[in-house]
């Protein structure tokens, strides 16, 4: 919500009066001067918005304050234009609304459309969270990177590598979502106090790595434009792509990485499909390459990526995982009741690469039971399940 500096104020005075955390203003103001405030100056106050009332008959500010339990001086500051002795029947002014609800709440059949909505949502109630392009996808979709924080401990999280997998991308979305909402409020999640974990650590997400693979499984071959005959003979021209996996082009995106990509290119198809096919090269994908670009560019000290299914957590890679990857795992079966698995007959993964490039703990998460896509009736089961391990990647 926009408010504009008057005489005198401060930030800390902001922070008291909304009651919200001063660090939460500054990373929602980042490029301001707070040592040179201004009179007019537009500043955002993260965790409300600005909602209509019109005034009726006997109303002042006072009894207006005190029926909507607002602080007298906060709706003066959001209506300054507004002379409170001079109210008129009629006149619209503004409530400062405190927002004490998820907002991420419709995640069923969660396109790429849909994510981007409940996005811009988060970002004009809780400015903090910052957006980026990580890159594009095959059809030209931008690839979200999400960060939160303002610590200087780098720690990532990606969901929906896999097409049908999608059920991951609203599984971090709600996590984005009850985070702001607990930082903006004060509460605790499972008993954890988040504040300090804001302060110590800098949380990156990409929710949907392959966007025009998600938008096919839930859409059809519709979704895939110019791309639609392409899809549909990989398909053998079954119109149900529930099972697909690839990317647009059919490739397995997690089969697309230079750590032991070999092995994998010689025991699986050898031409597009609606999974496993690893491309007829490393990083040949839009998407593989912009993921690999994200790990080099940042210091993570730490990667997640979700996956479905089989709540099992992989997290090693030919020896090469750190020694406290055992310990970070120990944490996540605690958390989760997932079964920490060390070594799998599997290879060219984003976390294979990502221990081997970096050297720095990698984990593959397999959300939930079943068939993917996974039932979205699992969802409240799977977000307690996951939502340890979501927590723990920023405390540990």
């Amino acid at each position: 919500m926009e408010i504009a500096v008057r005489p005198g104020d401060t930030l800390w005075y902001y922070s008291q009066l909304f009651s919200v955390p001063l660090i939460l203003i500054e990373t929602s103001n980042t490029g301001t001067d707070f040592t040179q405030l201004h009179i007019g100056q537009v500043l955002q106050i993260p965790g409300y918005v600005q909602s209509s009332y019109t005034i009726e008959a006997n109303d002042s500010f006072w009894t207006i304050a005190r029926e909507y339990n607002i602080p007298l001086d906060m709706l003066e500051l959001t209506n300054q234009e507004v002379d409170p002795s001079q109210l008129q029947v009629g006149q619209v002014i503004v409530l400062p609304e405190r927002i004490t609800e998820l907002v991420v709440d419709d995640i069923n059949n969660y396109t790429y459309e849909n994510m981007l909505d409940d996005i811009r949502i988060l970002e004009t109630i809780y400015p903090f969270i910052t957006r980026r392009a990580a890159g594009s996808s095959v059809m030209g979709k931008e690839i979200t990177e999400l960060q939160i924080g303002a610590g200087m401990k780098e720690v990532h999280l990606n969901g929906s590598f896999h097409a049908n997998e999608w059920i991951t991308t609203p599984i971090i979305m709600q996590f984005i979502n009850q985070y702001a909402l607990s930082l903006t409020n004060g509460l605790p999640i499972r008993g954890l106090a988040l504040l300090p974990l804001y302060n110590a650590t800098q949380l990156s997400v990409v929710p949907m790595v392959n966007p025009d693979g998600v938008n096919l499984v839930l859409g059809g071959a519709s979704a895939a434009g110019s791309y639609s005959d392409t899809v549909l003979a990989i398909n053998q021209q079954n119109t149900d792509f529930s099972g697909w996996k690839a990317n647009i082009n059919g490739v397995d995106l997690n089969n697309q990485y230079p750590a032991l990509w070999e092995v994998e290119a010689e025991r699986k198809p050898a031409s597009p499909q609606p999974r496993d096919f690893p491309g007829y090269a490393p990083l040949t994908e839009a998407e593989a390459i912009a993921m690999a670009n994200l790990a080099v560019e940042r210091n993570f000290i730490r990667m997640n990526a979700f996956h479905t299914q089989g709540q099992v957590i992989f997290w090693g890679f030919e020896g090469l995982a750190p020694a406290e990857s055992l310990e970070i795992v120990s944490e996540y079966e605690r958390v989760s009741g997932y079964t920490p698995i060390r070594y799998i007959d599997s290879y060219a993964g984003y976390k294979d690469w990502f221990i081997q490039v970096f050297g720095n703990p990698g984990f593959t998460v397999e959300l939930g039971l079943g068939t993917n896509p996974l039932p979205i009736e699992q969802f409240p089961e799977i977000y307690e399940e996951s939502l340890g391990i979501m927590l723990a990647n920023l405390y540990l």
